[in-house]
């Protein structure tokens, strides 16, 4: 079984207070999931018609690991947190087996 990778794109951050609760929650949430935070932060280059946006790459055993990771309890807790301080592209990957 392929490994799976959830990449976020924050398109906006209205209220970067409301992300750092919503963080402070999800990691724990995520790990406790089974992820593993890969990258996070703004891209260090950004190539053709790339976007300057903070991204998020969080790596799972498997995308069912990611879907449950998402559908937690605990993650659900935090996106409750999160509310509409932040727009948001999540995608879920498999990788190349």
């Amino acid at each position: 079984m392929a490994n799976a990778y959830w990449i976020a794109f924050y398109r906006e951050v209205r209220r970067p207070d409301a992300l750092a609760a919503y963080a402070k929650l999800a990691g724990p949430a995520l790990e406790a999931a089974g992820g593993r935070m890969l990258a996070r932060g703004m891209p260090a280059e950004a190539h053709e018609e790339g976007l300057i946006q903070r991204t998020v790459l969080i790596e799972f055993d498997s995308l069912a690991r990611a879907r449950a990771a998402y559908e937690s309890p605990a993650y659900q807790a935090a996106l409750a947190v999160l509310g509409d301080a932040a727009d948001r592209d999540i995608r879920f990957i498999e990788g190349v087996s």
